[in-house]
């Protein structure tokens, strides 16, 4: 399938994770909404016009994929500006504490430590299975797929053990959809963030915000403009933030078309066993991975190892400094081959 990406053809990329990388019908559909709307972006872009009809298909079209009720999911720019609207929406005390896993995107580790800073809250991390809120916890946060290692976390159980308690539930799913099934209103999460451009093969821009109706109104909008009203709907509140293209979100929908058409759940199994038989020499950091899995990485430089594979073998592939010590993380998607990983593995052995 490498022909249908526009991923240069002299690089080995093996990061898929990252950024994601776009199929070129779902680019062409994208380009198509572009250029709507610079024929005639009035039409476009008011919301007495096309766009609050155009964004609805879309909608419906990704919570039908993700197992939402519609009225519980907005768009978003991506899954951080999701956690960000609903962790800065928060309200904080000294002595109230935050309790986080200790495999988080570090930039999400910023945004808990900016919340903490302001509020006077505690931030307690611990390890996934370790997540048991206590008495003065007021919010759970996880990610549904670790970043670093890969590995798919329970979350169902450990969004009911923070129902059970009366603490609000995050879930950062940035790399959950396309690359694992959900349904959203069985999972259980008070809230949940996902990226669409990653492993849905979205484009770069589309993401969404999801929230039960009890919390909904917690959440406030990161910018307050035309949408704003006491009787606007979640999505609706979360909609207008200014001018700016929504292409990316109406292209989902092509995205969810093209993997249904080329029957992505195989092309997932063949993408999991590609990894799951790769020799790279190192230790593996989880066995419960689907498309991305991490490795311990034991090296006098990684960060010029890093460089090296790039610059000497064309190699893209991150290199990242975690609680695991220095890790290697291979991301497979459908454009990858056994090739590509024999050359990751040949580069290796030969640094």
């Amino acid at each position: 399938m490498k022909e249908l990406f526009l991923l240069d053809p002299g690089v080995v990329y093996l990061n898929h994770g990252s950024y994601g990388a776009c199929p070129r019908p779902v680019f062409e559909a994208y380009q198509r909404y572009q250029r709507e709307l610079e024929r005639q972006p009035v039409e476009f872009l008011a919301l007495e016009r096309r766009l609050p009809a155009l964004l609805d298909e879309a909608r419906l079209a990704l919570a039908a994929y993700v197992g939402a009720e519609p009225e519980n999911l907005a768009f978003a720019t991506n899954a951080s500006s999701a956690v960000n609207a609903a962790v800065r929406s928060l309200t904080l005390s000294p002595g109230d504490e935050i309790l986080i896993g200790d495999d988080e995107y570090g930039g999400m580790e910023l945004l808990w430590e900016y919340v903490a800073r302001r509020t006077g809250a505690q931030v307690v991390r611990r390890p996934f299975d370790d997540l048991v809120p206590g008495p003065r916890t007021r919010a759970l946060f996880c990610s549904h797929v670790e970043w670093t290692s890969g590995r798919v976390n329970d979350v169902a159980e450990i969004c009911r053990r923070a129902r059970d308690s009366g603490v609000l539930s995050i879930v950062d799913g940035a790399h959950a959809p396309g690359q694992i099934d959900l349904e959203l209103e069985q999972l259980g999460a008070d809230v949940y963030a996902g990226n669409c451009h990653k492993w849905l093969c979205a484009p770069k821009g589309s993401g969404f915000l999801y929230a039960r109706p009890d919390v909904q109104r917690l959440i406030d909008p990161l910018v307050i403009s035309w949408d704003w009203g006491d009787g606007a709907a979640f999505h609706e509140l979360h909609r207008w933030q200014g001018t700016r293209d929504p292409s990316a979100f109406l292209a989902v929908r092509e995205a969810i078309d093209f993997q249904a058409a080329h029957d992505w759940a195989a092309v997932r199994e063949r993408c999991h066993v590609l990894l799951a038989d790769a020799d790279f020499g190192l230790e593996p950091l989880t066995d419960a991975f689907v498309q991305m899995r991490g490795f311990r990485l034991e090296h006098d430089d990684p960060p010029a190892l890093k460089r090296r594979l790039y610059d000497e073998h064309r190699i893209e592939v991150p290199i990242v400094e975690t609680r695991h010590g220095w890790s290697l993380r291979v991301s497979v998607q459908a454009y990858n081959d056994a090739t590509d990983l024999q050359a990751l593995a040949s580069a290796l052995n030969g640094s």
